[in-house]
C-alpha cells in the first residue's frame, strides 16, 4: 500500500503499460473507469483492481481514489481532468497533456483553484538515465551546451480510420511522437526564442512528418524530427564545447549513453537497469510531490506543459494542421 490510491481513466493500450509498471513499483490501484462498464470490468479483472466504473463521474466521486491517471486521446484529456480536479483528485495526464495550449491552461487554472497536482505524464523525464544526463550537464562536463538533436520515428498505421490519422482524436506524428523530442529540448534548453517548422500532411489532414528547429540565447539550437510513416534512428545527441553526449535508441526509453570529449576520450558510459518499461518513475514522482505539498510539478511544472503546448500550437500553425477541438469547445464524451 502507498500513500496515494490510484484510479485509471481510459483502459486502453497505454493504460495497460502504465498499470503493469505501477504494479512493479508496488503502488496502489483502486479503480478504473471507462464509458463502457464492460471494458472497465475486463481491465479491472485483468489487473485485479477492486472497482470498475462505467462513467468518469463515478470515478470522480469514488472516495477511495486520490489521484487519477488519464489515458484517453489528446482532445479527451481536458474535460475528464477538469472533472477530477473539481472533485478533489490529483491528475496525471498522458502526453501531450491536451490537444492545444488553451486546454492545457484550463487544467493549470483548475489545479491551482482546487489546490491539486496536475502533471503531464512525460515519463521520459523521470527515467534514471535522464536524471544522470541532467547531472552531467549541471556539472559542466560538456562545457557550454550548444546544440541538441533528437528524433522519434515510427511506422504507424496508414488506415485513415486509425486514431493516429484522425483529426478529431488529435492525430498526427506531432502530438504522439514529436512531443518527446520537443519536451526534451524544453528540458535541456527551456523555452525557445524562435520556432521554425516544416511538415507533410496525409490524406486526412493530420501531419505524417514534422521537422522543427528551435533557437535560444547564446546561439544555441535544437533540431527535432518526428515521423509516423517511417522508422529511423530514434536517437539523440547533446553537443557541448568540451564534450558531447550520444543517447542510444530508443533514447526516450530506458537506454544507454556515452559522454565523449572533443578529443575522442570516452568520459562516461551509462547503461539503464530498471524493472518494467519505466512508467512507474513518473507515478512515484507524483506521489512524492503530493507528500511534500509541492503542487508546482517538480521536473515538469504545469506552466511548462502549457508552454510546450504553445510550441506545438505554433508548429501546427506553420504546417497547417487544425483540430476540431481548436474551436475552444470541450470534448465532453
Amino acid at each position: 500500500m502507498t500513500a496515494l490510491r490510484w484510479g485509471i481513466l481510459g483502459p486502453g493500450g497505454i493504460a495497460n503499460a502504465f498499470v503493469k509498471d505501477l504494479r512493479t513499483a508496488g503502488l496502489t490501484i483502486e479503480a478504473v473507469a471507462s464509458r463502457s462498464i464492460e471494458r472497465a470490468q475486463t481491465f479491472a479483472d485483468t489487473y485485479e483492481i477492486p472497482r470498475a466504473h462505467g462513467s468518469y463521474l463515478a470515478l470522480a466521486q469514488d472516495p477511495d481514489v486520490d489521484i487519477v491517471y488519464i489515458a484517453t486521446t489528446h482532445p479527451q484529456h481536458v474535460a475528464p481532468a477538469l472533472l477530477m480536479l473539481e472533485h478533489g483528485k490529483h491528475v496525471l495526464i498522458e502526453k501531450a497533456i491536451t490537444a492545444n495550449a488553451h486546454e492545457a491552461q484550463l487544467i493549470a487554472d483548475a489545479a491551482a483553484r482546487h489546490g491539486r497536482l496536475a502533471l503531464e505524464a512525460m515519463w521520459t523525464r523521470y527515467l534514471p538515465h535522464m536524471a544522470r544526463i541532467r547531472e552531467i550537464i549541471a556539472a559542466g562536463t560538456l562545457g557550454d551546451v550548444v546544440a541538441l538533436t533528437a528524433d522519434h520515428t515510427q511506422k504507424l498505421s496508414s488506415d485513415p480510420n486509425h486514431r493516429i490519422n484522425n483529426p478529431e482524436l488529435g492525430g498526427g506524428a506531432l502530438l504522439d511522437l514529436g512531443i518527446y523530442p520537443i519536451s526534451f529540448a524544453w528540458d535541456i534548453f527551456g523555452k525557445p526564442e524562435t520556432v521554425t517548422a516544416t511538415g507533410t500532411l496525409g490524406a486526412t489532414g493530420t501531419d505524417t512528418q514534422v521537422q522543427a528547429t528551435f533557437t535560444y540565447s547564446g546561439g544555441r539550437v535544437a533540431s527535432t524530427f518526428s515521423s509516423a510513416i517511417a522508422r529511423g534512428a530514434t536517437a539523440a545527441t547533446i553537443m557541448g564545447t568540451e564534450a558531447s553526449m550520444y543517447i542510444d535508441p530508443v533514447w526516450y526509453g530506458a537506454t544507454s549513453f556515452r559522454v565523449v570529449a572533443t578529443d575522442g576520450t570516452v568520459l562516461e558510459t551509462y547503461k539503464s537497469h530498471i524493472e518494467g518499461r519505466g512508467m512507474q518513475f513518473q507515478a512515484l514522482a507524483a506521489e512524492q510531490l503530493v507528500a511534500a505539498g509541492d503542487l508546482t510539478g517538480g521536473l515538469l511544472p504545469i506552466a511548462e506543459s502549457v508552454g510546450i503546448m504553445q510550441t506545438l500550437d505554433e508548429i501546427r500553425r506553420q504546417i497547417g494542421v487544425v483540430y476540431p477541438s481548436d474551436s475552444g469547445e470541450l470534448v465532453l464524451h
